[in-house]
């Protein structure tokens, strides 16, 4: 073999070496970008409101597969504890039902604000076997059930407001949120405005000293004990109701209109109540005026701290509300939810500009 010959086989032999280094190289920098990404990811954590739970667990688990870089890790721990979370400061967030009030908002070790994200609807639920048409409550009547006054099915008052549903001779088990709650408070909020032994006994508050029933923790705790028990009679959140296949009633409205919660009667509660939002979004819309506004109805609000510590958590808490406006809000219909009104939604892409 000439030496031409040779020199060309080493010269194929070490450009096969160098392709192959390369190569190696190439697959040890993807690596360490994949591993710097993982390493990367901003994990931002939040706990509250178990009320708007199911479409918080679906916008977190859409952002993060729309954004790879941000994790959220949402707790449905009750608005209790998202207010005392976000005010301690051991989540990046939190959430409530009931807006936190102004000692709360002194006392927080950090500055937190308001934002709403969606509204809906609390409504009463019960379990009573035989009886399959839907009920009519007022709330006078759901007060006394709670203030122990009202202890059968067949009492007169709702079987007045019930002809033909054949109420059982049974006894009626209040269950109530024994966990601090947002939910608790929409409902306590509307009890007090209704009831004025309600306003004066009991009052309205996340927790409150229940005259009559059992506890139990969250929305699903309350969706499951009235699903198992015979005669029970509780409150959730309308999504709650509906995931269960649960019976829910009608509640009288200020216009004196018998209303089932939906979408529709939440947005009318919400436009007939908040005309003028405040700028710290802390409204009740219960108990509104309109023939179509459903009256346990509210805005839930998700706690944001005005500054955070690590400015990248900061912007990308930021970044997902932005996309929630843009995104998010166009799936509450059909999830129970009433979307913001457009005129909230304009002032909450604002307030976003703000988080820092």
């Amino acid at each position: 073999m000439s030496e031409a010959s040779n020199r060309s086989m080493r010269g194929g032999a070490n450009l096969g070496t160098r392709e192959r280094q390369v190569k190696l190289k190439l697959i040890a920098a993807v690596m360490a970008l994949m591993v710097t990404g993982a390493a990367g990811a901003q994990k931002i954590t939040a706990a509250g409101a178990t009320f708007p739970y199911p479409i918080y667990n679906k916008w977190f688990t859409e952002y993060a597969k729309a954004h790879p870089g941000v994790e959220i890790n949402y707790q449905s721990l009750g608005s209790g504890a998202g207010i005392k979370q976000v005010s301690e400061g051991t989540v990046d967030f939190g959430a409530s039902d009931g807006p936190m009030n102004d000692q709360q908002l002194a006392e927080a070790k950090v500055k937190v604000m308001h934002v709403p994200t969606v509204l809906g609807a609390v409504v009463p639920v019960y379990n009573i076997p035989g009886v399959s048409k839907d009920l009519n409550f007022t709330g006078d009547e759901i007060a006394d059930i709670y203030l122990g006054k009202i202890t059968k099915w067949n009492d007169a008052r709702l079987v007045k407001d019930n002809p033909g549903a054949n109420l059982p001779d049974k006894a009626i088990l209040p269950v109530y949120r024994s966990d601090g709650s947002g939910t608790t408070y929409i409902f306590t909020d509307y009890l007090s405005k209704i009831s004025p032994e309600w306003s004066s006994k009991v009052g309205k508050a996340t927790s409150v000293k229940w005259p009559a029933g059992i506890g139990q923790k969250g929305n699903e705790g309350v969706a499951g004990m009235v699903r198992q028990t015979p005669g029970s009679f509780g409150y959730v959140e309308l999504i709650y109701a509906l995931q269960n296949k649960m019976a829910y009633g009608a509640v009288k409205n200020l216009a004196g209109k018998f209303l089932q919660g939906s979408p529709d009667g939440v947005t009318a509660a919400a436009a007939a109540s908040a005309k003028t939002m405040p700028a710290d979004y802390r409204v009740s819309i219960t108990n509104a005026p309109g023939a179509t506004s459903y009256p346990i109805s509210s805005f839930t609000w998700l706690l944001i701290p005005k500054q955070f510590a690590d400015p990248a958590k900061g912007a990308a808490v930021k970044g997902f509300l932005t996309w929630m406006l843009e995104h998010g809000e166009s799936e509450a219909t059909g999830m129970g939810y009433a979307p913001l009104p457009v005129q909230v939604q304009t002032m909450v892409k604002k307030t976003i500009t703000t988080v820092k």
